[in-house]
Protein backbone atom coordinates (compact mmCIF):
# COMPACT_ATOMS: atom_id res chain seq x y z
CA UNK A 1 0.00 0.00 0.00
CA UNK A 2 1.30 3.44 -0.60
CA UNK A 3 1.84 5.80 1.91
CA UNK A 4 -1.22 8.01 0.65
CA UNK A 5 -3.57 5.41 0.45
CA UNK A 6 -2.57 4.07 3.80
CA UNK A 7 -2.99 7.52 5.58
CA UNK A 8 -6.65 7.78 3.68
CA UNK A 9 -7.57 4.16 4.40
CA UNK A 10 -6.79 5.40 8.27
CA UNK A 11 -8.80 8.03 7.73
CA UNK A 12 -11.68 6.56 6.56
CA UNK A 13 -11.48 4.05 9.48
CA UNK A 14 -11.21 6.56 12.56
CA UNK A 15 -14.57 8.31 10.86
CA UNK A 16 -16.38 4.60 10.84
CA UNK A 17 -18.96 3.82 13.58
CA UNK A 18 -17.69 1.43 15.92
CA UNK A 19 -20.64 -0.73 16.16
CA UNK A 20 -21.01 -1.70 12.62
CA UNK A 21 -18.75 -4.28 11.52
CA UNK A 22 -16.07 -3.16 9.07
CA UNK A 23 -13.34 -4.90 7.42
CA UNK A 24 -11.13 -4.77 4.54
CA UNK A 25 -9.70 -6.17 0.98
CA UNK A 26 -8.12 -5.76 -1.60
CA UNK A 27 -10.45 -4.64 -4.79
CA UNK A 28 -10.79 -2.75 -7.65
CA UNK A 29 -6.97 -1.83 -7.69
CA UNK A 30 -7.02 -0.67 -4.43
CA UNK A 31 -8.16 -1.40 -0.48
CA UNK A 32 -11.82 -1.85 -0.03
CA UNK A 33 -13.54 -0.95 2.95
CA UNK A 34 -17.08 -2.97 3.67
CA UNK A 35 -19.49 -2.16 6.43
CA UNK A 36 -21.85 -5.30 6.87
CA UNK A 37 -20.31 -7.37 4.18
CA UNK A 38 -20.59 -4.58 1.34
CA UNK A 39 -18.60 -2.04 -0.35
CA UNK A 40 -18.99 1.18 0.85
CA UNK A 41 -15.18 2.95 -0.27
CA UNK A 42 -12.57 1.61 -2.12
CA UNK A 43 -9.13 3.72 -1.34
CA UNK A 44 -7.14 4.06 -4.91
CA UNK A 45 -3.56 3.79 -4.38
CA UNK A 46 -3.33 7.25 -5.44
CA UNK A 47 -5.37 8.74 -2.85
CA UNK A 48 -9.01 8.80 -4.64
CA UNK A 49 -11.86 7.15 -3.33
CA UNK A 50 -14.51 4.92 -5.32
CA UNK A 51 -17.84 5.82 -3.35
CA UNK A 52 -20.63 3.14 -3.68
CA UNK A 53 -24.05 5.12 -3.79
CA UNK A 54 -27.73 4.87 -4.30
CA UNK A 55 -28.34 5.17 -8.04
CA UNK A 56 -31.30 7.13 -7.63
CA UNK A 57 -28.63 9.93 -5.54
CA UNK A 58 -25.90 9.46 -8.72
CA UNK A 59 -26.61 12.19 -10.61
CA UNK A 60 -26.59 15.01 -7.82
CA UNK A 61 -23.52 13.09 -6.10
CA UNK A 62 -21.85 13.60 -9.81
CA UNK A 63 -22.34 17.31 -8.93
CA UNK A 64 -20.03 17.24 -6.42
CA UNK A 65 -16.74 19.29 -6.19
CA UNK A 66 -14.22 16.56 -7.61
CA UNK A 67 -16.57 13.88 -8.41
CA UNK A 68 -16.66 11.94 -11.51
CA UNK A 69 -18.69 9.04 -13.00
CA UNK A 70 -16.12 5.68 -11.98
CA UNK A 71 -14.36 3.74 -14.57
CA UNK A 72 -12.88 0.23 -14.94
CA UNK A 73 -10.24 1.06 -16.81
CA UNK A 74 -10.21 4.00 -19.12
CA UNK A 75 -13.66 4.73 -20.67
CA UNK A 76 -14.89 1.58 -19.33
CA UNK A 77 -17.90 3.46 -16.82
CA UNK A 78 -18.78 1.25 -13.61
CA UNK A 79 -22.42 3.10 -14.19
CA UNK A 80 -24.77 4.65 -11.88
CA UNK A 81 -23.44 4.03 -7.98
CA UNK A 82 -20.16 4.34 -8.03
CA UNK A 83 -18.43 7.59 -8.05
CA UNK A 84 -14.53 8.77 -7.85
CA UNK A 85 -13.34 11.42 -6.01
CA UNK A 86 -10.30 13.12 -6.65
CA UNK A 87 -7.67 13.19 -3.50
CA UNK A 88 -7.47 17.11 -3.82
CA UNK A 89 -11.40 16.78 -2.41
CA UNK A 90 -10.65 14.83 0.44
CA UNK A 91 -8.31 17.15 2.27
CA UNK A 92 -10.73 17.91 5.08
CA UNK A 93 -12.02 15.14 7.30
CA UNK A 94 -15.72 17.06 7.25
CA UNK A 95 -15.51 16.06 3.14
CA UNK A 96 -14.48 12.50 3.43
CA UNK A 97 -16.80 11.98 6.34
CA UNK A 98 -19.46 13.52 4.11
CA UNK A 99 -19.05 10.77 1.21
CA UNK A 100 -18.59 8.16 3.73
CA UNK A 101 -22.04 9.19 5.09
CA UNK A 102 -23.61 9.11 1.50
CA UNK A 103 -21.98 5.68 1.28
CA UNK A 104 -23.12 4.35 4.44
CA UNK A 105 -26.65 5.72 3.50
CA UNK A 106 -27.20 3.06 0.12
CA UNK A 107 -25.43 0.39 2.90
CA UNK A 108 -27.85 0.81 5.00
CA UNK A 109 -30.67 0.04 2.31
CA UNK A 110 -29.39 -2.11 0.70
CA UNK A 111 -28.56 -6.32 1.06
CA UNK A 112 -25.46 -8.38 0.79
CA UNK A 113 -25.14 -10.43 -2.16
CA UNK A 114 -24.91 -13.96 -1.11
Amino acid sequence: MTDTQQSLVERVRGLLDPDVPVREVSMFGGRAIMANDKMIVSVGKDGSLLVRVDTNDHDRLLQQPGASQAEMGTGRSMGPGWITIAPDHLTTDQALDAWIEEAMIYNRTTTARP
